[in-house]
């Protein structure tokens, strides 16, 4: 290998020590290439990879979404997984979209305390510029007992227009959420593989997977990073 290095080139050097070592070696076809396959994180091409996880993650707790529920932008999920509802409002920063609330998050002092049974943020907290502020008032606006379901992209496309601040891992968020949402009930989980992972980088979509492929986790590849809190209940004087 010493005398190798003198004569071939660096690229050359890595398939011999890897055929020498028995490590896989690349196979590319129309995977190297400089753009993906979708600028628009496969939505063009079917449901984008970080769906799976987000729907499976809602589908879970689909019993908490119940009763009076608040979700940013729009209550799509709420219609798709919510049980039992009596209420569904949305807050978003953006009038356009005709929310209940017309506010930035950060500062929703018009949304009631204790309010809601549940807030939805899917795909949501990475787009937050003032997060802290922001995952206060989620834990606000909901009643004791109340639960927040949020998720955030992790790996994978940046969002356009340069609305993207958090990328962090489960650790990451663990950490915020324990300042944050001390004494509360929370759960920050990752989901995701290498693939799941490339494939999402590449814009293809989840039907291009199987879902074995879809299943496997590995921590340390998050296509999604999701976060759960119950709002702990309030403790009867004597």
């Amino acid at each position: 290998m010493h005398a190798a290095k003198r004569v071939l080139p660096p690229r050359a050097i890595v398939r011999l020590r890897t055929i020498m070592r028995g490590l896989g070696v690349p196979r590319w076809g129309n995977l190297r290439r400089l753009k993906p396959f979708s600028d628009h994180y496969g939505f063009d091409r079917g449901t984008p990879i970080d769906r799976y996880y987000l729907d499976r993650f809602l589908a879970t707790h689909a019993q908490a979404i119940r009763g009076d529920v608040l979700e940013i932008q729009a209550p799509g999920y709420v219609d798709k997984y919510g049980t039992n509802v009596r209420l569904r409002h949305s807050i978003d920063i953006n009038a356009a979209l005709n929310p209940t609330y017309v506010c930035d998050l950060a500062a929703a002092d018009v949304v009631p305390g204790d309010r809601y049974d549940c807030f939805l943020l899917p795909n949501t907290l990475h787009a937050l510029r003032d997060i802290r502020s922001c995952m206060r008032h989620m834990l606000r606006v909901v009643k004791p007992g109340g639960v927040v379901l949020a998720a955030t992209a992790a790996m994978g496309p940046l969002e356009t227009g340069g609305m993207d601040f958090w990328r962090m891992s489960a650790q990451g968020w663990q950490q915020l959420a324990a300042d944050v949402w001390a004494g509360h009930d929370y759960r920050i989980e990752a989901h995701g593989n290498c693939l799941a992972v490339v494939a999402a980088m590449l814009g293809l979509a989840q039907e291009e997977l199987t879902q074995r492929e879809l299943e496997y986790q590995d921590d340390r590849y998050p296509a999604l990073v999701t976060l759960y809190c119950r709002k702990k209940l309030l403790v009867a004087s004597c």
